[in-house]
C-alpha cells in the first residue's frame, strides 16, 4: 500500500477509488451503529485507530512508487470487524498523505483497497478459521495479523502489476517481479506486526476483559493471549 501520488494510471486510480467507496460507506455504518450501542467501545475504537496510524507510518523503501511498512490494521479488524476499518484506514491514509507525503490523493483508492480492506477481511477469516480449529487464541491474533499484512502486499504487488504489466511476461511476470521484490522486507516486517499486534492484545485482554468478551473477541470463560 502507500503507493505514492501520481503514480497510477488516471483510471486505476478512478477504478479503485470507485472499488473502495463502497466499503467505506458500510464501515461507516458498521462504526455509527457500534457506537450508538456501546459507546463504551470508543476508546478500544481510539486504539485501534492510533495503532494502525503509528504502524503504517513507519516506512522502508522497497520498490519505485511504494513502500514497506507494518499496516496495523489486523488488531483493529479483530474487535470491531473488517468493515470498521475502511473508513478508519482511509482516514489514517489521507492524513498521512497530507502531512507525511506518504501515500497521494489520487492513488487514496488503491491504498485504502490494499491496507484497509483486503488487510481486515484477510485478518478476520484467519483469526476465525484459527480460533475455529482451536488455536490458542494468542496464536489465531498472530496468524491474522501477520497474514493480513502479506495479503494487503500481495493486492499492492497485483495493482502495480496490473498498471505496469511486463512488455513480456504481462502480468503474471510483472507479479511475480513486485511480489519477490516486497518479500525481502515484508515478510520481516508482517512478523514483526503479529508480535506487536499480539502484545496489544494482551494488554487489552489484561485490562479491558469484560468489553472484548461483549465484544465476542474473546470467550467470556476468559483467555490467555
Amino acid at each position: 500500500m502507500h503507493i505514492m501520488e501520481g503514480f497510477l494510471p488516471v483510471t486505476h486510480a478512478i477504478g479503485w477509488s470507485i472499488a473502495s467507496a463502497p466499503f467505506i460507506a458500510l464501515g461507516l455504518r458498521s462504526i455509527n451503529k457500534k457506537i450508538s450501542e456501546h459507546p463504551e467501545q470508543r476508546m478500544l475504537l481510539g486504539v485501534a485507530a492510533a495503532f494502525t496510524f503509528v504502524l503504517s507510518a513507519l516506512k522502508m523503501p522497497s520498490v519505485t512508487g511504494s513502500s514497506s511498512h507494518p499496516t496495523g490494521t489486523g488488531l483493529g479488524a479483530i474487535l470491531f470487524g473488517p468493515t470498521a476499518l475502511a473508513p478508519i484506514g482511509g482516514v489514517v491514509l489521507l492524513f498521512q498523505a497530507l502531512l507525511l507525503a506518504h501515500g497521494g490523493i489520487t492513488t487514496l483508492g488503491a491504498n485504502i483497497f490494499s491496507m484497509a480492506i483486503v488487510g481486515p477481511f484477510a485478518a478476520v477469516a484467519i483469526f476465525r478459521s484459527a480460533t475455529a480449529v482451536r488455536l490458542p487464541f494468542g496464536m489465531s491474533v498472530f496468524l491474522a495479523a501477520s497474514l493480513a499484512d502479506l495479503m494487503t502486499y500481495l493486492t499492492t504487488a497485483a495493482q502495480l502489476a496490473l498498471a505496469f504489466p511486463d512488455a513480456t511476461g504481462g502480468f503474471p511476470a510483472s507479479f511475480a517481479k513486485f511480489v519477490g521484490i516486497f518479500a525481502i522486507t515484508q515478510i520481516p516486517l508482517a512478523i514483526c506486526e503479529g508480535f506487536l499486534t499480539l502484545v496489544v492484545m494482551n494488554a487489552l485482554v489484561r485490562f479491558n476483559a469484560r468489553e472484548l468478551q461483549e465484544m465476542q473477541v474473546t470467550p467470556r470463560s476468559g483467555v490467555r493471549a
